[in-house]
C-alpha cells in the first residue's frame, strides 16, 4: 500500500480519533493535495523532534495511522486547515521520495489479544479511572463518559481514552506502537492513574495559594478596620506612631558613622513597606538590634591598684601570676589613655578558680562581667551570627552578650575555649581568631549586622583545662597564664577562709557554734579528695555541714559542734585514699614515677619482672605509642651498658622482660617515664632494690641523656602529697624550681641529673662503699658532667 506521508509535530493521532491540523510546510500541503485527488487517504506519523522543519526518514517514527481527510480548507496566508480521522495502525516498510512530498509503502499492524479475562479486568479499571478523572476535570462532558463506557472493543476503547489525555508525546507513541492489547491497556491504566495524581496535586497547590491570598486579604482588611476604630476612639493612631518613636530613638542614639548611615537607609525602606508584612518585621528587628548596642557606652574603669589588689587577694588565695598580670594592666591603663584590652588565657585543671578569677577581675576594675560558655559549640554562626537572608536570623553570641551588658568595655569571659568542636557548619575556633586578635578586633564584622564593631576595649579572659586542645593560631593570639593545682597548705587556707564559712551559711549553720579544726580539714584534703582544685573539697565540707544541720534540726537544742580529725570518719565514712602511696619497703624492679594529668600530678608505679625466655619485651598498662617507645629505648640503653652494670651481656637472649604500670584501665602516654622504666629494668636485672621514698621523672635517650619534661610543679606537688622524700628531675628543668612553693622545696630533696649514670646511685639501695658501675673490679668514676669521663656506649 502506497500513501502520501503527512509528518506531525507535537501530536499523535490514534485510530478512531478526529483532529484538526494546521499545515504550513509545502511538502505537507502537497501530500494533502495528493490525498484529496485520490481516495483522501493519507499516512499520519509523528516526528521524533518537533523542531525539525525538513524531516528525513530518520526523523519520523515508523509506526503511525492510516487516516482520512474529512475536510480541507485553504487559508489566505497559504496554509491549510485539515480535519483528519485515524483509521488503523500501520508501519512504514520503505520511503519513496517524490519531488514535492514523501510517499511511503505501508504494512497494516494487527492487534494481538493474549488474555480475555485480564483484558476484561483492565477495561473495567480504565473505565473507572476515566470516570474518576472526569469528576476532577470538569472539561470532560457526561456524553463523552457514556460514549466511552459503551465501547466494548478493547482496542478502540484504549485508543479513544488515550486521545482525551494530555500524556507526553513519547508515552502516546508507545501506546500507538504497542501491538498487544493487554500490554497497551495495562500501560494506559498506569498513565491514567499518574495523570489523576498529578491533577489532584495541582488542585491542592492552587487551593493553598488561594487560601493564603484570602487570608492575607482578610488580615489586611481587619488591620485597616482596627486602625480606623483606634483612630475614632482617640487611642493609638497607627503604625506611623511606632515609626516616629523609632526615629526619635535613632536620633538619640550615638553610634558609628557607618551604623548611622545604615540605619537611616533601612528606615527609609521601612516607611515604604506595609506595616504587617514579614519583610517589615525583619527590617524593624534589624534596626532595633543596631540601636540597642552599646556603641560608645562605657563603664568607668577603676585604676586604684591598691584596691584592686585587695579585692583579688580577698577573692582568691595564691594565684600570684594572674594577679600580677592584672595589676600590670591596671598600671599601664592609668598611664596610657587608649590601651587595647589584653587577651588572657587561664589554663589549669578543673576547680582551681579560673572562671571566678575572671569575675574578680571585673570587680577589681569596676567593669561589668559577661560570661560565654563555649563548651560543645560547633557552629561558626554562634560567634559571627547568621546572615539576614535566613528566617529567624540573629547576631552571634558576642554581639548578644554586649547588648545584655549594656557597655562596650566589659570583662568578657570565654569559658571552656578548649571544648569547642567543628562540623559541616564551620569551625567556631577559626571565627574566634578575629575576635581575639588585638590587631583586628577593632573592626569585628558580625554576619547579621554587616557592620564593623569595635571590640578592642573589651578585656577578654579565656579559660581552658588543657592547652593542646586549643588550635595553635588561637594560642598565638592569647597570653597564656597557667594556674597549677593547689598545695595542701593552700587548700587548707582556702577551706578555712572561704569554703567553710560559705557552706555554714548555705546549710543554715551561720551564727551557730560549728567549727572545723585544722587537722580535720587536712584529713578531708588528704584522705577524702584527690584533685588539683577544691571542688570535691567543698562537696565534702558541705556533706559534713548537712549532717550537722540534720542533727541540729532533730535535737532542737543549742550546743557546740567541733569537727576534728577523729570525727571525720563518722561524717564521711571510711577514707577513700591513703595518705601516702609509696611502697611499704624497698623492692626489686619497682620504681615510683611521676605523671601529669588534667586534674594535677599523680604518682606512677613502674613494675618490672624478669623470667626465663628468649629476650621478649612485654609492656602493659594501656600505654600509648610514645611510652612503649620509651621502654624500648630504656632496654636498648641497658643492653649497651650491660658490662658496666655487671649484667650478663646475653640476658636479652635468655630472659624475658615484662614492664607493667598499674591501673590498666587508665590510658597513659608520654616520654617522661623513661628514666623510671630504665631504673626498674636495671634493678630487676641486678637484683638491687629501689628506694621506696624516691620518685623520678625524665625522658631518656639511647645515649642515656635525661631530657626535660613538662608539668614539673604538678608532679612535685603529687610527690609531696604522696610522702616522697627525694625527687630526681632533669637538669634542664632546674629553672622551673623557682615556680614551686617554698613549703614544698623545703620538704623535698630535689636532685637534678643530666645522665642516667647519675640516677642509679641515688635510686638503688647499695651496700656501703658499693657502686653499681664496675669495670674489672674498679668503681666507675661518677664525678662531673664531662662525657669524656664516661665509657663509650660501644
Amino acid at each position: 500500500m502506497l500513501l502520501p506521508l503527512l509528518p506531525l509535530r507535537d501530536i499523535v493521532i490514534f485510530p478512531h480519533m478526529v483532529a484538526p491540523l494546521f499545515v504550513g510546510r509545502s511538502k505537507s500541503v502537497n501530500a494533502l493535495s495528493e490525498a484529496m485527488n485520490k481516495d483522501k487517504s493519507v499516512f499520519l506519523s509523528t516526528q521524533k523532534k518537533a523542531g525539525i522543519d525538513n524531516p528525513t526518514e530518520k526523523d519520523i517514527h515508523p509506526v503511525g495511522v492510516i487516516g482520512t481527510v474529512l475536510q480541507l480548507l485553504r487559508l489566505p496566508d497559504g496554509t491549510v486547515k485539515a480535519l483528519v480521522e485515524g483509521k488503523r495502525r500501520a508501519k512504514i516498510l520503505r520511503f519513496h521520495k517524490k519531488e514535492d512530498y514523501f510517499q511511503v509503502e505501508l504494512i497494516p499492524q494487527e492487534d494481538q489479544l493474549v488474555s480475555s479475562v485480564e483484558c476484561e479486568a483492565l477495561l473495567r479499571g480504565i473505565i473507572e479511572n476515566f470516570e474518576a478523572y472526569a469528576k476532577l476535570n470538569k472539561n470532560i462532558s457526561k456524553e463523552l463518559i457514556e460514549k466511552v463506557s459503551a465501547i466494548k472493543d478493547p482496542s478502540k476503547l484504549a485508543d479513544s481514552v488515550a486521545s482525551h489525555f494530555s500524556f507526553k508525546i513519547e508515552d502516546k507513541q508507545k501506546l500507538l506502537e504497542e501491538k498487544s492489547i493487554d500490554i497497551r491497556l495495562n500501560r494506559l491504566l498506569k498513565f491514567i492513574k499518574l495523570e489523576i495524581e498529578v491533577f489532584r496535586m495541582d488542585q491542592r497547590i492552587k487551593g493553598r495559594v488561594k487560601d493564603q491570598m484570602e487570608k492575607t486579604q482578610k488580615s489586611y482588611y481587619l488591620n485597616e478596620q482596627m486602625r480606623a476604630i483606634k483612630k475614632e476612639m482617640g487611642g493609638e493612631e497607627d503604625a506611623g506612631d511606632e515609626l516616629i518613636e523609632l526615629e526619635k530613638r535613632i536620633k538619640r542614639k550615638r553610634m558609628s558613622k557607618e551604623a548611622a548611615q545604615k540605619v537611616r537607609q533601612e528606615m527609609r525602606k521601612l516607611k515604604l513597606m506595609t506595616p504587617m508584612s514579614a519583610e517589615a518585621t525583619v527590617v524593624r528587628n534589624y534596626i532595633d538590634w543596631i540601636i540597642s548596642l552599646p556603641w560608645y557606652d562605657r563603664s568607668r574603669i577603676r585604676n586604684d591598684m591598691d584596691e584592686a589588689e585587695r579585692i583579688l587577694d580577698e577573692d582568691h588565695y595564691g594565684l600570684e601570676k594572674p594577679k600580677e598580670r592584672i595589676l600590670e594592666y591596671l598600671a599601664v591603663q592609668s598611664l596610657v589613655k587608649k590601651l587595647r584590652g589584653p587577651i588572657l588565657c587561664l589554663v589549669g585543671p578543673p576547680g582551681v578558680g579560673k572562671t571566678s578569677l575572671a569575675k574578680s577581675v571585673a570587680r577589681a576594675t569596676g567593669r561589668k562581667f559577661v560570661r560565654l560558655s563555649l563548651g560543645g559549640v560547633r557552629d561558626e554562626a554562634e560567634i559571627r551570627g547568621h546572615r539576614r537572608t535566613y528566617i529567624g536570623a540573629m547576631p552571634g553570641k558576642i554581639v548578644q552578650s554586649l547588648k545584655k551588658a549594656g557597655v562596650n568595655n566589659p570583662v568578657f569571659c570565654l569559658d571552656e575555649v578548649d571544648k569547642m568542636s567543628m562540623d559541616f557548619r564551620g569551625d567556631p575556633s577559626a571565627a574566634l581568631l578575629e575576635v581575639l586578635d588585638p590587631e583586628q578586633n577593632y573592626s569585628f564584622n558580625d554576619h547579621y549586622l554587616d557592620l564593623d564593631y569595635d571590640l578592642s576595649d573589651i578585656l577578654f579572659i579565656t579559660t581552658a583545662n588543657t592547652l593542646p586542645d586549643i588550635p595553635l593560631p588561637l594560642q598565638d593570639r592569647m597570653e597564656i597564664i597557667r594556674l597549677p593545682g593547689y598545695t595542701e597548705h593552700e587548700k587548707n587556707n582556702i577551706a578555712e577562709g572561704f569554703l567553710v564559712p560559705k557552706q555554714l551559711k548555705a546549710n543554715g549553720l551561720e551564727g551557730r557554734e560549728v567549727t572545723f579544726s585544722k587537722n580535720a580539714v587536712f584529713t578531708i584534703i588528704q584522705r577524702y579528695t584527690r584533685e588539683a582544685g577544691v571542688r570535691n573539697l567543698e562537696r565534702e565540707i558541705s556533706s559534713v555541714c548537712r549532717k550537722i544541720a540534720r542533727d541540729v534540726a532533730r535535737n532542737k537544742e543549742e550546743k557546740a559542734y567541733k569537727v576534728v580529725a577523729t570525727s571525720i570518719q563518722k561524717y564521711l565514712g571510711p577514707p577513700r585514699f591513703r595518705i601516702g602511696q609509696i611502697e611499704e619497703q624497698d623492692q626489686v624492679g619497682i620504681v615510683t614515677g611521676l605523671a601529669w594529668t588534667q586534674v594535677g600530678g599523680e604518682l606512677l608505679c613502674v613494675e618490672t619482672l624478669t623470667m626465663p625466655g628468649k629476650g621478649k619485651l612485654t609492656v602493659t598498662g594501656k600505654l600509648g605509642d610514645v611510652m612503649k617507645e620509651s621502654a624500648q629505648a630504656a632496654v636498648s640503653f641497658v643492653r649497651s651498658r650491660a658490662e658496666l652494670l655487671s649484667i650478663d651481656s646475653s640476658f636479652y637472649k635468655e630472659l624475658d622482660l615484662h614492664i607493667h604500670i598499674p591501673e590498666g584501665a587508665i590510658p597513659k602516654d608520654g616520654p617522661s617515664a623513661g628514666i623510671a622504666m630504665c631504673t626498674a629494668i636495671v634493678s630487676a636485672l641486678t637484683k638491687y632494690p629501689v628506694r621506696r621514698d624516691i620518685a623520678m621523672t625524665g625522658e631518656i635517650t639511647l645515649r642515656g641523656r635525661v631530657l626535660p619534661i613538662g608539668g614539673l610543679k604538678e608532679k612535685l606537688l603529687a610527690a609531696h602529697r604522696g610522702g616522697i622524700k627525694k625527687v630526681i628531675i632533669p637538669k634542664e628543668n632546674e629553672k622551673d624550681i623557682k615556680d614551686i612553693p617554698d613549703g614544698i622545696t623545703k620538704q623535698l630533696e630535689i636532685v637534678t641529673v643530666d645522665h642516667l649514670d647519675e640516677v642509679l646511685p641515688h635510686a638503688l639501695v647499695l651496700g656501703e662503699g658499693e657502686s653499681i658501675f664496675t669495670k674489672r673490679g674498679v668503681p666507675f668514676n661518677m664525678g662531673g658532667d664531662n662525657s669524656a669521663d664516661r665509657p663509650s656506649i660501644n
